[in-house]
């Protein structure tokens, strides 16, 4: 009877440790190649790497946010609830995850245009490039294989900051290249033209982690095509999909695409990477702040895989609503969470960092656009190369 307490003890660790590992895995950013590419054979570890509290379901009700270094963005007036709502953030490894099963839906967002997806689904492969980067032995870094998509006619490609970090070390031997095609195939080289700092500074030693964890937060970052890798000229004009300025609803109908690649090998990566198309709806919305529509929950879907980041979700629309994030990467991919941070997001939080409209950015040209940047590179640089 005296062992009892003892093997109680044992137990209730056990239990709180399994817990724990599973929360933390909740949001895997999904870019990175295949295990047998990766450079390290450390025990996958988690990471938070959100800059404040992880994502909340949105309430009309709650106006209140733990992230008292945010600056907020204008909040669109809430529309009243039309579901009831439980939500609890239960605290694993320093990372907040939100266990809402309910969400007050905001009112439908009208749209002047309406396309079939079958018909934005074409466009939007078209946007969706694959990039992959290759980090030498022995640098600290892994080689990944994330996704992105065309914005812009002039060749501006948006993707995660998890992802576009890697453009940082071009100087220490890291090497990308843009792909595209089914299967994808070089096609371009480009430049960093802008990368979250905010993200950097929270997440300076994501780089060097094998599996890390976090919500989305910042996550984001615009490449813009230099030159072509096939010794054919640039086209006049990029096959693109403009982005959202406004935030959809729960419900909405989606396309989702992205270049998995959680299932291939190294060589595979290299020669047999196609294309992923979803067919979807959002299944629920949160925020980073109080009421407005900052992730997207997209369920689990075949895109919930590694791979995906930087990946896009378009609706009816033809817009860009949002670009994918995070995923849980354990189990079959239909029982996964996927999310996405939402274009209306990205826009706010570029215009909190850098004080103008991202369309200002937009509509500069790319050359000019570049030399502005690369003042900005050296200093981002070292705070990453600190931690190798």
């Amino acid at each position: 009877m005296s062992r009892f307490p003892h093997y109680l003890g044992i137990a209730v660790v056990v239990i709180v440790g399994s817990a724990m590992a599973i929360m933390a895995n909740r949001f895997a950013p999904i870019s990175r190649i295949a295990p047998a590419m990766k450079t390290s054979s450390a025990t996958p570890s988690s990471l938070f790497v959100s800059s404040g509290s992880a994502s909340r379901a949105i309430s009309t009700a709650t106006t209140t946010t733990t992230e008292a270094t945010l600056v907020k963005a204008s909040k669109p007036k809430a529309p009243p609830p039309t579901t009831s709502q439980k939500t609890t953030e239960t605290k694993s490894t320093g990372l907040l995850v939100s266990t809402s099963t309910q969400v007050a839906a905001p009112a439908p967002l009208p749209s002047s245009v309406s396309f079939s997806l079958d018909t934005v689904s074409t466009t939007l492969r078209n946007a969706l490039v694959n990039i992959i980067c290759y980090a030498p032995a022995g640098s600290g870094v892994h080689s990944i294989s994330g996704s992105g998509i065309f914005i812009d006619t002039k060749g501006i490609i948006l993707t995660n900051a998890h992802v576009a970090q890697y453009f940082l070390l071009a100087d220490r031997g890291v090497s990308c290249t843009i792909r595209s095609g089914s299967p994808a195939s070089n096609a371009y080289e480009a430049a960093l033209l802008y990368i979250s700092p905010s993200w950097i500074h929270t997440n300076a030693t994501i780089i060097t982690q094998v599996l890390p964890s976090g919500t989305g937060e910042y996550d984001f970052a615009l490449l813009a095509v230099t030159k072509s890798d096939t010794g054919e000229p640039l086209p006049p004009s990029f096959p693109f999909l403009p982005l959202a300025y406004d935030a959809p609803s729960a419900s909405t109908p989606v396309v989702i695409a992205s270049y998995g690649a959680q299932f291939l090998d190294p060589s595979q990566i290299q020669s047999s990477l196609y294309p992923t198309i979803v067919f979807g709806s959002i299944k629920n919305v949160f925020t980073f702040a109080s009421t407005s529509i900052d992730v997207l929950s997209l369920g689990g879907t075949v895109a919930a895989q590694e791979g995906s980041s930087g990946g896009g979700v378009a609706d009816s629309s033809g817009a860009l609503i949002g670009t994918i994030t995070t995923s849980t990467v354990q189990g079959a991919t239909d029982t996964r969470i996927l999310s996405a941070i939402t274009a209306s997001y990205i826009r706010s939080a570029y215009a909190r960092e850098m004080g103008s409209s991202l369309d200002l950015l937009l509509n500069e040209s790319i050359a000019s656009a570049l030399t502005e940047f690369s003042t900005k590179i050296p200093g981002l640089e070292s705070i990453i190369t600190a931690h190798l």
